[in-house]
């Protein structure tokens, strides 16, 4: 990694280039990126697989941000779709990140979630046995009915707007995803972006009654090692949610920037 290339910077790379993979092979697309906004849009029903992104350079005061919103807003409007804001806090100058979501809430955002962004250079041994575990991957219809109904149940989102996504076969040429089989029930899912520099995680999901006895780690850990046996990458990074952020710090993977995800009215 050269000396310009923060973790965060990777972090925030990483969600980019899975939104995009998740966009490119769409028929209404919109990927670009212009006046330090990036857009990778699939034109879904659920307006968070219709994103913009903070880009490079910084913003670095509160009329560059809104000029930035404002821009974003203007680009959706005219296409006539729900949209999200990802707002990694790389790009924006260290004395506005405490303002960001006022600024963004004043254009007419709504705050949805703040996600701790972590890296791993390796991951620490287990703390404790983990269960034993089938794991596939979702290279077949099955496995990718699976993990869209477990994803569907755990990020609480309608069963056919994760359906539009990922029954999408082109997306897997870019996407890979594993589910987890306790007793040939499927319990719990991981997903994985490859970039040059790292393994970005996504879709770590376990179904609620099936929570806090390892399965979602299990798989992980699956997931992990078989791309590290591909492809050499040790550097892992994700964004976390509140629940998974203990899990995850005890795995070995450390916080360095935070991502803040807003979506519009529409």
């Amino acid at each position: 990694m050269t000396a310009s290339r923060t973790d965060a910077q990777l972090v925030d790379e990483n969600l980019r280039r899975c939104f995009r993979i998740m966009a490119s092979t769409r028929k209404h697309a919109d990927i670009r990126e212009t006046g330090g906004v990036a857009f990778a849009s699939a034109g879904a029903k659920f307006q968070m697989f219709n994103a913009a992104f903070l880009a490079a350079p910084e913003a670095q005061s509160p009329a560059e941000l809104e000029r930035r919103i404002a821009q974003a807003a203007v680009h959706f409007a005219a296409r006539s779709i729900g949209w999200s804001f990802w707002v990694c806090e790389a790009w924006v100058a260290e004395g506005l990140r405490s303002r960001t979501r006022r600024v963004c809430e004043r254009r007419g955002l709504t705050w949805a979630v703040d996600l701790p962004g972590m890296v791993a250079e390796g991951l620490l041994p287990p703390r404790r046995s983990l269960p034993q575990l089938e794991v596939r991957p979702a290279v077949c219809e099955r496995e990718r009915l699976a993990f869209c109904d477990i994803g569907a149940v755990c990020f609480r989102v309608p069963l056919d707007w994760f359906r539009e996504i990922f029954l999408w076969e082109p997306v897997w040429s870019g996407f890979r995803g594993w589910v987890g089989y306790h007793e040939g029930e499927p319990v719990a899912t991981a997903g994985a972006v490859l970039s040059p520099e790292a393994i970005g995680v996504y879709n770590v999901a376990t179904l609620p009654a099936w929570r806090r006895r390892g399965f979602g780690e299990a798989v992980l850990r699956h997931a992990l090692a078989e791309l590290r046996r591909e492809t050499g990458c040790e550097r892992v990074v994700l964004q976390s949610t509140d629940f998974g952020l203990d899990l995850y710090a005890a795995m070995g993977f450390r916080t360095v920037t935070k991502v803040s995800v807003f979506t519009s009215a529409g």
